[in-house]
């Protein structure tokens, strides 16, 4: 084959595939967006007005997501990866540990990650909700009904995430082709009929109608943000698809669509105010108006499973970068690595997200708690990129202020603009992220204070093995493999074992696994073998924070002399019963809070996936 052809054949590929996952988020913003801003803010329909709105959305997508996002933080890749935890990977092996500038990095870092799940929550309720609100357009009798069938679809969603959605995910790409499609070409032709929309391009509308409105215009910009939600899904997969694809597919794609529709709807508007009451299903012709209900359900719903899929990548790098418990990570598909599936994070955000719908009931009240976390996230990536700039692209301090002050006055005026929503539904977001951030701090702080608790326990790993060559126990046949965190101590399981079976096996290996601030790490650099002393090892596996964590299959790689049977092999694990007590290194009630955290976490045979009959557990009780 052509080595250009087969290359421009994964390019097409990998765009069509881009297209169902990345773009699902920013291209159902349609359905929405012009409804809140004028319907909302009960904004007159003059001329000016929509000319206005429409430079500001045109604008937005402009600075906002072809600028900042696609142009310039796709630069700043992790091995590949984007996305904020992987900006953060790539940040903090530049500071030094335990440094102050690490921790305040880390701690905005997982802040954003906390923002992005109460966005989440948001995203599958209003977007679904939007599009069978479509429903009313033809049979007004049929309100009623909407929010049952919105709950049933969002329910059903979280219901086949168990199962994978490998065949499903074939169709997103073909789907979202057709839907940004008749999203052009409904704009079109509606500008035909009124083709003086198009001086909303010109940057003078928004600054005229800035001028016009005053203070008003600033708390507008609170749903002009409804467009450019789903901004940092471009980023944040990156790794999946590769920058060009996605870039090719917005530039060459996605945003003319996304432009052509809205400007469609402003001519509509200017044509019919009446339309204000749902612009977008009534751009389309009447005969059509079921036919796009049912293209509109199928694209919210690809787009909440793009959104629900995200979060159990992001839950999975926050567990292996040590921010939260173990969870139960069920693998959906034998040959794609990335499809996961997270129980508990799964119905937890499905609690979450019918909780919102039944809630709030429409998605106009949606939109007052919908862009907060946004606007926070963007301003967060904002500062990150600006260390990027100067720590790792060396970029003058005059023209990274000059940048990151750009991008920051957008982003701190959108912010500005989503706080008056706080009290009509902007406070839910901002709960979860901060509940959520309060877990993820609790259980970093947790782990430290039990591991220097260990630590101060815990005898010298090399004189402890000078003592058995002096004075060997009985030896009994097979692997005994000891999990420890600490590389340098006796494992507390090596130590129980010894006081209470009085034996240690054939062969001793004492397994440490490390998080490489990296996605991925090579079967070639997995492994780090040590010998102690005869048949007693010291082995490092290492994982990335996008690897899976499969301790079985890892010891099956090790060089030649190494080889582990796993029906000879026993794994040997220390679980601590923690207490809290009154101490100086974390409040009581966190330290309560850890405590449930580490009970509830899983176990780490399910976590590493070693076979429960491999598994000998030994608890001790350790204060913190």
């Amino acid at each position: 084959m052509n080595p250009s052809l087969s290359d421009k054949t994964t390019t097409g590929t990998l765009a069509l595939g881009a297209l169902g996952i990345v773009f699902g988020d920013i291209g159902t913003s349609p359905l929405y967006t012009m409804k809140e801003v004028f319907g909302g803010h009960h904004l007159p329909l003059t001329q000016p007005n929509v000319l206005g709105i429409l430079s500001l959305v045109f604008w937005s997508l402009t600075l906002v997501v072809s600028v900042k996002y696609v142009s310039v933080m796709m630069r700043a890749d992790n091995k590949g990866e984007g996305g904020i935890l992987a900006l953060l990977s790539l940040l903090q092996g530049q500071l030094p540990l335990g440094s102050r500038a690490r921790r305040v990095l880390m701690s905005l870092g997982f802040l954003g990650a906390a923002l992005f799940f109460g966005d989440t929550l948001i995203t599958p309720a209003i977007s679904v909700l939007s599009a069978v609100e479509g429903l009313e357009m033809g049979a007004p009798a049929l309100h009623p009904f909407i929010v049952p069938l919105a709950l049933g679809i969002l329910v059903g969603l979280f219901a086949i995430q168990q199962h994978g959605t490998a065949s499903i995910g074939k169709l997103f790409g073909p789907v979202m082709l057709v839907w940004f499609g008749v999203l052009g070409l409904l704009g079109v032709l509606a500008i035909l009929d009124h083709p003086q929309i198009l001086a909303a391009l010109l940057p003078i509308h928004a600054l005229q109608f800035f001028a016009q409105h005053g203070t008003a215009s600033f708390f507008i910009l609170g749903a002009v943000v409804l467009a450019i939600t789903g901004a940092e899904a471009l980023y944040a997969d990156m790794g999946h698809f590769g920058r060009h694809p996605i870039r090719l597919v917005w530039f060459g794609y996605v945003l003319p669509a996304l432009v052509l529709n809205y400007f469609g709807q402003g001519a509509l508007l200017l044509a019919d105010p009446g339309a204000v009451r749902n612009p977008f299903y009534l751009l389309a012709p009447s005969w059509a108006l079921y036919p796009m209900i049912a293209l509109a359900t199928a694209a919210t719903v690809i787009a909440s499973q793009a959104v629900v899929s995200g979060a159990f990548s992001v839950a999975r790098q926050v567990i292996q970068m040590g921010y939260a418990p173990r969870l139960i990570i069920r693998h959906t598909s034998a040959s794609e690595a990335g499809q996961i599936y997270i129980p508990f994070v799964n119905w937890t955000l499905a609690v979450g997200v019918a909780l919102l719908v039944l809630g709030f009931q429409s998605s106009s009240n949606l939109a007052a708690a919908y862009g907060i976390a946004v606007t926070a996230t963007f301003a967060i990536d904002t500062l990150l990129l600006g260390l990027v700039m100067r720590v790792l692209w060396d970029v003058g301090r005059k023209t990274t202020l000059a940048i990151m002050l750009v991008f920051l006055t957008i982003d701190l005026a959108f912010f500005g603009a989503n706080i008056v929503k706080i009290p009509d539904g902007g406070w839910f977001p901002l709960i979860v992220a901060m509940t959520l951030f309060t877990l993820l701090v609790t259980w970093k702080r947790g782990r430290e204070i039990v591991a220097e608790r260990l630590q101060e326990k815990a005898l010298p790993l090399a004189p402890f093995v000078d003592s058995l060559r002096a004075s060997p126990p009985l030896r009994v046949p097979g692997t005994a493999v000891f999990m420890t965190a600490d590389p340098n101590g006796v494992p507390a399981a090596l130590l129980h074992n010894l006081k209470h079976n009085k034996v240690l096996h054939e062969r001793v290996v004492i397994l440490n696994v490390r998080y490489a601030e990296v996605p991925y790490v090579s079967d070639a650099a997995r492994l780090e073998i040590e010998k102690l002393a005869e048949d007693f090892y010291h082995v490092v596996v290492r994982y990335g924070f996008m690897d899976n964590t499969d301790i079985p299959r890892a010891l099956a790689n090790c060089p030649c002399g190494m080889q582990f049977d796993l029906m000879d092999t026993t794994f040997f694990f220390s679980r601590e019963n923690l207490i809290p007590t009154r101490g100086d290194r974390m409040a009581l009630w966190r330290e309560h809070l850890f405590a449930a955290m580490a009970r509830n976490a899983a176990s780490p045979m399910t976590f590493f996936r070693i076979p429960a009959n491999r598994v000998v557990e030994l608890g001790a009780q350790l204060e913190i």
